[in-house]
């Protein structure tokens, strides 16, 4: 059944998926070097585990999650820890982030856990605390850790699992590839998921040019009875959550609040194929399946990758480049980050790597806003996209903030109908960016001043507790003084 429901906003994006889904997902295998960011989820970053010289093996823990939003990182083979460095980030702002390197031993030895888990007899807190050390995050983008939904799912009156197989931006096949070649996984990571929220049904939203998913998907379906497929139009960014919702469900979100408000909770398939790997393989998040594609690339097709494999491994592996890219992406071409160079690695929310010719980007210069509107109308938010440009252009962020940053979800449907070709998602996420940097500084501000007025508690209560025995010695010593004084009296 098509779904009628009608969403604010939106392009028809020029697809170009038949580029990469001519083949198999093919498995690659391990890099000369590992190096696997502290920071793949959006939270503050892991914290390292490990040092210099340190032998891990596949699946070890490496980074330990760090409080809020955040997640843990595993090894992703087995290997030596050549050490904790900085490294670029795929990301406008150039920010740099901290990175473990790994030199793989080419064992592939594994870490096994001391206690064995039977996925059937698992309770619902036990299934998110699984999910939590495996350290999925959403692989559709966002990169929120899944546990965290699932916690707080099972806490409110969730009663529908919607799991996301839109995969709307053009160019992008990877879930598409895994709903075809990977369906039973798919749907036992999604009952899995069913139990730890105690909800009732799964709905899973298709883009109707997907045939080959929604046969594959259905062929599994069958079997459950809580399991609906519904195919959705085709239309960007259908893959946002809300706009999932709105166009499934007819319900919409309120705002400021979220999708669990009206009993729902979206997962993207990817993440599903994840948690089964983690609860029924034992494995934690240390691949994912990228697709390459571009017609800069010699061999455009989707891959399975190692978390920390540096893009020009990976490249170099499916036959490299015909020709020089005129833009290098890491994610989608509407969402993607555009990399600095392809020394930087995969992580967990790579879910592409375009390689981009000319004729495939409007490389058009940008022109001053005429204030035309066009980027409002895209808005599938309900945003001012160019006052939020206007404000993030001048390093005011709290100004854009004013104007919706904080809700924008960077699909970047106001750059694509610009006619004045401003790349105005770049400025969002440039801002975003620079805003989550404010943050994390802000955050590590309040932890030491914490630390040092805790110190300085610390210290008063001991130099009270020291005056206090002091206090307590001399009035003994003057106690016994006076009574030695009326003993010799007598």
């Amino acid at each position: 059944m098509l779904m009628k429901f009608k969403v604010r906003g939106g392009v028809h994006a020029d697809e170009r998926k038949e580029q990469s889904t001519d083949k198999p997902i093919r498995v690659l295998g391990i890099p000369p070097l590992l190096s696997v960011p502290l920071s793949q989820h959006a939270g503050l970053p892991a914290k390292p585990i490990v040092a210099e010289g340190q032998h891990v093996l596949k699946g070890e823990l490496i980074g330990a999650t760090a409080g809020d939003r955040s997640a843990s990182i595993h090894a992703p083979t087995s290997g030596t820890v050549l050490g904790i460095g900085r490294i670029q980030a795929p990301h406008p702002s150039l920010l740099s982030y901290d990175a473990i390197h790994i030199e793989p031993d080419g064992l592939d030895s594994i870490y096994l856990p001391e206690t064995p888990v039977d996925p059937q007899q698992l309770s619902a807190a036990a299934i998110a605390d699984l999910v939590d050390s495996a350290g999925i995050v959403g692989l559709g983008g966002a990169t929120y850790p899944a546990a965290l939904k699932l916690k707080a799912g099972s806490r409110q009156n969730v009663h529908t699992l919607i799991l996301n197989g839109s995969e709307c931006e053009p160019y992008l096949t990877c879930d598409d590839m895994l709903m075809r070649e990977r369906a039973a996984e798919i749907i036992s990571g999604a009952q899995l998921i069913l139990k730890a929220i105690n909800a009732k049904q799964i709905i899973v939203g298709i883009e109707d040019n997907k045939p080959q998913a929604i046969k594959a998907m259905r062929e599994v379906a069958q079997t459950d009875s809580n399991v609906e497929i519904r195919v959705i139009p085709t239309r960007y960014p259908m893959g946002s959550a809300k706009q999932l919702i709105k166009v499934i469900t007819g319900s919409e979100v309120p705002t400021g609040g979220r999708s669990s408000d009206i009993g729902v909770l979206v997962h993207n398939v990817a993440t599903s194929f994840a948690v089964h790997q983690a609860i029924y393989q034992n494995r934690p998040l240390i691949s994912r399946v990228v697709t390459l594609s571009g017609q800069a690339l010699a061999t455009p097709q989707n891959v399975e990758v190692l978390i920390g494999t540096p893009v020009q491994w990976l490249l170099e592996q499916c036959d490299g480049l015909v020709a020089t890219p005129a833009r290098m992406l890491m994610g989608g071409p509407m969402m993607g980050q555009i990399l600095p160079n392809t020394g930087v690695p995969i992580t967990k929310g790579a879910s592409a790597i375009l390689a981009l010719t000319n004729e495939e980007i409007n490389s058009a210069a940008a022109s001053p806003c005429i204030r035309c509107g066009s980027c409002v109308q895209a808005c599938p938010m309900g945003l001012l996209p160019l006052e939020m440009a206007r404000h993030s252009r001048a390093d005011d962020y709290d100004g854009a903030n004013e104007f919706g940053l904080k809700d924008c979800i960077l699909c970047g449907s106001c750059a694509y109908v610009c006619p004045s070709h401003i790349p105005l998602v770049h400025y969002f996420q440039f801002a975003k960016g620079k805003h989550r940097e404010n943050q994390i500084q802000s955050s590590k501000g309040e932890y030491t001043k914490s630390l040092s007025e805790a110190r300085l508690a610390r210290q008063e209560k001991e130099a009270a507790a020291k005056a206090a025995a002091k206090a307590e010695k001399a009035a003994k010593a003057a106690a016994r003084k006076k009574a030695n004084s009326q003993v010799e009296k007598v």
